[in-house]
């Protein structure tokens, strides 16, 4: 996948380090930025006319003030060389999800950053909208290490699903840069319909042919979980990144992979390039 155009979400109370880290990556990769600055407005309590009043003023101090703030990333980002564009999207809890979703669809990638993803509320949009309704990957950074357009080493989280599939496929470009990726397979069985005779060998040797770098760990958890596994691989490997699949649900919290997902999403401090 050919990263063209980054869509990244910005928290309205929180936003300036997420705004820079995007630009440092747009202006890596050669691509347009658009950047969303979200507001999630309170649902109005009551129906009398005095409380639906205080609400009307306060949602339009809420307005105001978006796009007060959309107006200072737009001179942030003017003294910039990158291509943009800026949206200001007021929104509310019930719609956020479809906001976000029907911008993701028109990026190659959406970024989280730590500022956003500390805004627990509109983190779950994000999730919902742009990872499970859309085809279009994340990358989510919840920790200090900045995001780079190329890593010395990738941990790819393999599983044999189409999930996992899905995302090495798109993640491809980013593999390629990588000095090695570690293809990780945790408690693999080798089974004719599932990792064949030598799990890890059938993914290993196609991306080898497009000039991947790859390394095929086969990891016991020794009965820890899946996500304490990935992440302390991902820290002997010292991985710039994690590429891995995302398992959805009726309910995003409860996922399958031993809610690896979840998890990952929640505690994971190193990049995560999820697609799902």
């Amino acid at each position: 996948m050919s990263i063209r155009t980054v869509l990244s979400i910005l928290s309205s109370t929180s936003f300036k380090e997420d705004l820079k880290a995007a630009v440092e990556f747009c202006a890596a990769v050669g691509a347009h930025l658009s950047a969303a600055v979200i507001s999630i407005g309170l649902t109005p309590i009551g129906a009398g006319y005095d409380v639906s009043a205080i609400w009307l003023d306060e949602r339009q101090r809420e307005i105001d003030e978006l796009a007060q703030k959309a107006e200072e990333i737009r001179a942030y980002l003017s003294e910039t060389d990158l291509s943009y564009d800026v949206q200001d999207v007021y929104t509310e809890f019930a719609w956020a999800q479809e906001d976000v979703a029907e911008r993701a669809l028109y990026a190659d990638v959406v970024l989280v950053g730590r500022q956003a993803a500390n805004d627990t509320e509109l983190q779950k949009r994000i999730i919902d909208g742009a990872l499970f309704q859309t085809p279009t990957p994340i990358i989510i950074n919840r920790g200090a290490r900045l995001l780079s357009s190329t890593s010395k080493s990738i941990l790819l989280a393999w599983d044999s699903s189409n999930e996992a599939s899905h995302a090495a496929r798109q993640a491809l470009d980013l593999l390629k840069t990588a000095d090695c990726v570690y293809v990780t397979m945790i408690d693999p069985v080798a089974r004719e319909r599932v990792n064949g005779e030598e799990p890890g060998a059938d993914i290993g040797r196609y991306l080898a042919r497009h000039g991947v770098k790859v390394q095929v760990d086969r990891v016991a958890s020794g009965g820890r979980r899946a996500d304490e596994v990935l992440r302390q691989h991902a820290l002997d490997v010292n991985a710039d990144m994690i590429v891995m699949g995302a398992y959805s649900h009726p309910r995003w919290r409860q996922t399958l992979f031993g809610g690896v997902t979840r998890s990952m999403i929640e505690d994971s401090r190193i990049p995560i390039f999820m697609a799902h």
